[in-house]
């Protein structure tokens, strides 16, 4: 199987439409979203959950109010404040076990930490993997290897030619948890001077793991002297330039119907789509 992930330096420009738009284009593939901190491709991929489970990263203390005699040494000891008036607050709790240790009366334990859920859902396009991290909760980085490592599973057991990742925006660790071992990275910018900083970032992230990669422009006509300035950057580092997507209200009216705008309408910018899936599916 070949794993494609989409990906972005900056968030909002339009990497999750792409991403719904090739789950209906590729024929035999599993959908993962690893944008675990913001998850949405679910909102273009009607779908139904068919497996849900808890994902669990480091511990959380808990105290025993009937062993607590309120010597308070848990307090003082706890460098994050997570203890107040004898009682843990768990947003703030690093897990790192003191307040266990310096507790006289052996009122504190730890447990085990519920950081998330991930889920299994079934979609017309096929099998399709995402996660909701928990409010305040670290560890995203893991989270994304459980979803690529389940969707690895899903297309093994079903034979599937594709992977279609969504993948978190920015360069850190999500993104770099992304990016392991995929087969090719889709670059989706558009022309600002913001998002061409950013996709300067995203592209030197992939070359550090050596991961293949292409660049698709949204919004391609928004300034023109911009795209001009993203398309020598590619020419430069030869990064090929597969889409070049104009402005166009579908991909809003699309996103509004809950669907990937491939199936909304097949104007112009969504036959660049097609012409850029079929670029990607050729080359690799």
């Amino acid at each position: 199987m070949k794993e494609i992930v989409v990906l972005s330096g900056k968030g909002g420009t339009g990497k999750t439409c792409i991403a719904a738009s090739f789950a209906v284009l590729a024929k035999n593939k599993v959908m993962a979203d690893c944008d675990v901190d913001a998850a949405n491709l679910n909102l273009l991929l009607a779908h139904e959950i068919l497996e849900e489970h808890e994902f669990q990263s480091g511990q959380v203390a808990r105290i025993n109010e009937a062993s607590c005699l309120s010597c308070r040494l848990c307090e003082q000891y706890c460098r994050f404040d997570a203890i107040d008036n004898c009682q843990v607050v768990e947003t703030r709790c690093e897990g790192c076990g003191l307040c266990l240790l310096v507790c006289p009366f052996e009122a504190v334990s730890m447990h085990p930490n519920i950081a998330g859920k991930w889920f299994v859902s079934n979609t017309r396009y096929g099998k399709f993997v995402h996660a909701r991290l928990g409010i305040a909760q670290g560890s995203s980085g893991k989270l994304v290897a459980m979803v690529r490592q389940k969707a690895k599973d899903i297309a093994g057991t079903n034979s599937a030619e594709y992977i279609i990742t969504d993948g978190p925006p920015g360069t850190g660790c999500p993104a770099i948890s992304s990016l392991s071992d995929a087969d090719l990275a889709l670059l989706v910018t558009e022309p600002t001077l913001t998002a061409h900083h950013d996709l300067e970032r995203v592209a030197g992230l992939c070359r550090h793991f050596g991961v293949s990669q292409a660049v698709c422009i949204n919004k391609c006509d928004l300034n023109e002297s911009n795209s001009r300035s993203i398309e020598k950057y590619c020419e430069k580092l030869n990064i090929p330039v597969v889409g070049r997507i104009p402005v166009d209200d579908s991909f809003t009216r699309a996103v509004e119907q809950g669907i990937p705008v491939v199936e909304f309408t097949c104007n112009s910018p969504v036959k660049e789509i097609e012409k850029m899936w079929a670029f990607l599916d050729s080359r690799i």
